[in-house]
């Protein structure tokens, strides 16, 4: 399916699918709202997947990995070889989001959407590349051109759409790619209209003096390219990245399809800005698992109107916070299909 096609496909919650959710939860052996946002996660679900009662079938995360040359600016505490030594963590099950993911019954889609280093072959890792070598550093200049942006994008959305058809029902994003958090805090700040220094954190542990010259090479970027808040192609092209391109493609796809995108953290947060640009009819299809410790998530939850499932600090990115969330969500769903009613249990309603 091509770019055009599914942002046209993205409609409208069910309506009527989550009249009848919020009426079956008001007939639940429980006071009113006692359960909380389980219970508007749970009438949440009934809109996106069109079911009175919705049922999750089958939990995946796609973990998108990219390399970026704005690594060459020092803004990452850690080597750019590390985002391929990761890839071959996360296909030989040993990284958190592995563990995490297990505990949470998901399935982990590994994918290189442009990974600098050369990656072994492994029937596990998908490749979605659409050049070698890292993006184009973008405090010299643009990260890609808008006709790769807009490959990757379709490349997210041709997986979101396979793991669709396999019965996925909650689709989570998960990234890797050292220096990332650079072009996601420049995504951040032109989307929102904050300064980089509201937006950038300290990333894999930068102190001040490092802090400060990333908040510079931001700024420098957003001059260099001078992006459109307005353009979220645009934005995507000069100051984004391969794996963020890719995530935001994803997350179209999956809204295209009716399923609900499991939001993880900062990076994801900057691919969901993208997708909120290009089509802002994808808003009531994200669930925000977890509010990162980087301070321009804050700033992205509160520009796209969603309230965090969780809060604990993390920040590692992978798509450790939704492997974590999908355990919540389920739990949503299925409270309002086996609880039983007032009538059911025999139990008399409040007077």
């Amino acid at each position: 399916m091509n770019l055009q096609q599914t942002i046209r496909n993205i409609k409208n919650l069910d309506e009527m699918a989550m009249t009848a959710a919020r009426a079956r939860q008001e007939s639940l052996t429980k006071p009113s709202g006692s359960l909380g946002r389980l219970e508007d996660i749970s009438v949440q679900l009934a809109g996106i997947l069109g079911q009175p009662v919705p049922s999750v079938r089958r939990k995946t995360i796609i973990l998108a990995a990219g390399d970026h040359g704005v690594a060459a600016e020092g803004v990452s505490a850690y080597p750019q070889e590390v985002t391929g030594q990761m890839v071959l963590n996360f296909l030989h099950g040993g990284a958190g989001i592995n563990v995490l993911a297990r505990h949470a019954g998901a399935e982990v889609i590994v994918v290189d959407a442009g990974v600098a280093s050369e990656l072994p072959s492994d029937a596990a890792l998908r490749c979605a590349k659409v050049r070698n070598g890292a993006t184009g550093n973008i405090a010299r200049g643009p990260a890609m051109s808008r006709e790769e942006a807009v490959k990757l994008l379709e490349c997210g959305i041709v997986l979101a759409e396979e793991q669709a058809s396999r019965g996925a029902d909650l689709i989570g994003t998960g990234d890797m790619g050292i220096a990332n958090t650079t072009p996601s805090s420049a995504i951040v700040a032109v989307m929102t209209g904050h300064p980089p220094e509201k937006v950038v954190g300290r990333g894999t542990g930068l102190a001040r003096k490092a802090w400060l010259h990333k908040v510079q090479i931001v700024r420098q970027a957003i001059e260099t390219n001078r992006p459109d808040s307005s353009d979220a192609l645009g934005v995507l092209a000069g100051v984004g990245g391969f794996e963020i391109a890719l995530l935001a493609g994803v997350m179209l796809g999956t809204a295209a399809r009716r399923r609900a995108v499991v939001l993880d953290g900062f990076i994801s947060g900057a691919a969901a800005l993208i997708a909120h640009g290009l089509c802002p009819a994808i808003q009531p299809y994200f669930l925000a698992a977890h509010l990162s410790a980087e301070p321009g998530h804050r700033l992205t939850m509160a520009h796209l109107r969603l309230k965090p499932l969780l809060d604990l600090n993390l920040r590692l990115g992978e798509g450790t916070g939704a492997a974590l969330a999908m355990g919540l969500i389920e739990a949503a769903a299925r409270c309002l299909a086996e609880m039983a009613t007032f009538g059911e249990a025999g139990v008399s309603e409040k007077t």
